[in-house]
């Protein structure tokens, strides 16, 4: 187990999707070990696999004191959305408003290989469909209204840790999310 270095926006393994898990092996509880002590760390309240540079459908939180793990998960979406600030370890200290489902029920595998389901309102629903859109490519700012995003956009473009992507060679791209956002964001 080991803290992983987090990756910024502007990195391409934060907008491409990841690959579900096959094996549950001594490797992928490895991965939910280092996930975790990142996260932790950060601190932060969940972090995806891709976030630390792994392409697979794997995340972790830690809410109200309850860690978790989730892989390959597929949610069901309450039509009752709720907006409330949202930030993202991979962009390091900038929160917006960012619409979401006020509750959210995932279903997946823990890394046993064994079906799980969480159910989750408030911050564990926010957690779980923000931790899924990055396995599936989509960043937080993907969510926002235009009028957020470019606000977001210009505080990013400002930050010296994106300048400091950009002069690496990793531009940002931002998608379009293919997921239902009921009118809000994109």
């Amino acid at each position: 187990m080991s803290v992983q270095q987090i990756r910024h926006f502007g990195d391409p393994v934060l907008v491409t999707p990841a690959q579900p898990v096959v094996d549950f092996d001594k490797e992928l509880r490895k991965l939910v070990a280092d996930l975790t002590e990142t996260m932790q760390a950060a601190p932060g309240a969940g972090l995806a696999a891709p976030q630390i540079g792994v392409s697979l459908r794997v995340f972790v939180w830690d809410i109200d004191d309850q860690l978790g793990h989730l892989i390959n998960p597929s949610l069901d979406l309450s039509s009752e959305m709720e907006e409330d600030e949202e930030g993202c370890l991979s962009f390091p200290g900038l929160t917006y408003k960012t619409p979401r489902s006020i509750r959210a029920v995932a279903k997946g595998f823990n890394m046993h290989g064994e079906p799980i389901v969480v159910e989750g309102t408030e911050l564990l629903a926010r957690c779980l469909q923000h931790e899924t859109d990055h396995l599936n490519g989509i960043l937080f700012i993907d969510r926002m209204d235009e009028e957020v995003r470019k606000l977001a956009m210009k505080e990013i473009r400002e930050s010296e840790w994106f300048n400091s992507a950009v002069q690496n060679g990793n531009a940002p791209t931002i998608k379009v999310s293919p997921h239902k956002t009921f009118g809000l964001g994109l």
